[in-house]
């Protein structure tokens, strides 16, 4: 018995070793679509707004999924999404207070309020670090894991891996900008902000 299960394992190596492979170049064209097709399956679950960080957790995973050739789809992606969301949409809900707390710093830097630029620039700095930090977190997330053990745990990342945390800061500008020149633009930009968390996670924790 176990010789013939040896001989079935050398028989699978060597049919794997005669199949053909994808050039580089298709493999990475296929990551590539899989980013634009994963922004738009973040923009639909992200609709309701408050849902936008279990969105993004449920894209890294699916695109992490993929990567490591595990297989994946619509179907897996709308289940990570809904075990992310049980805490999520509490992320997401502050992450938006923040944002508006910021936007009334803008608004008083433009009615040339005494402090105002001070106080606006750290608004500013405060919500592009703690979308970094959601985006961290979004990226390493697993079901059953505390979005609040997340958050702090990408928090220190953001500040101890500055490269990393710009490298996301420039994939959000570029979501900004596509949706300010051509909005539909920004929808498949968001698979590619996740893919570039994802990688951002894998580089750190390689080092």
């Amino acid at each position: 018995m176990t010789r013939r299960n040896a001989a079935a394992r050398r028989g699978r190596a060597a049919e794997a070793r005669r199949a053909p492979r994808e050039s580089v170049f298709a493999e990475r064209f296929a990551v590539f679509a899989e980013c634009l097709l994963t922004g738009v399956w973040i923009t639909m679950a992200a609709l309701p707004l408050v849902t936008l960080p279990a969105a993004f957790a449920a894209g890294a995973r699916h695109l992490r999924r993929r990567t490591a050739h595990e297989g994946g789809g619509w179907g897996e992606f709308v289940a990570d999404f809904r075990a992310a969301a049980r805490g999520g949409w509490l992320v997401g809900a502050a992450g938006w207070a923040l944002a508006a707390a910021v936007w009334v710093d803008v608004q008083a830097v433009r009615a040339g309020i005494p402090g105002g630029p001070l106080v606006g620039a750290v608004g500013l700095f405060a919500l592009l670090g703690g979308a970094v930090a959601g985006l961290r977190a979004a990226a390493v997330w697993e079901p059953g894991e505390a979005w609040r053990d997340l958050l702090a745990d990408a928090a220190r990342r953001t500040v101890l891996d500055p490269a990393g945390s710009f490298l996301l800061v420039g994939g959000l500008v570029v979501v900004a900008c596509s949706a300010l020149l051509v909005a539909p633009l920004a929808v498949p930009v968001l698979g590619a902000v996740a893919a570039a968390a994802v990688a951002v996670e894998e580089r750190r924790r390689r080092r």
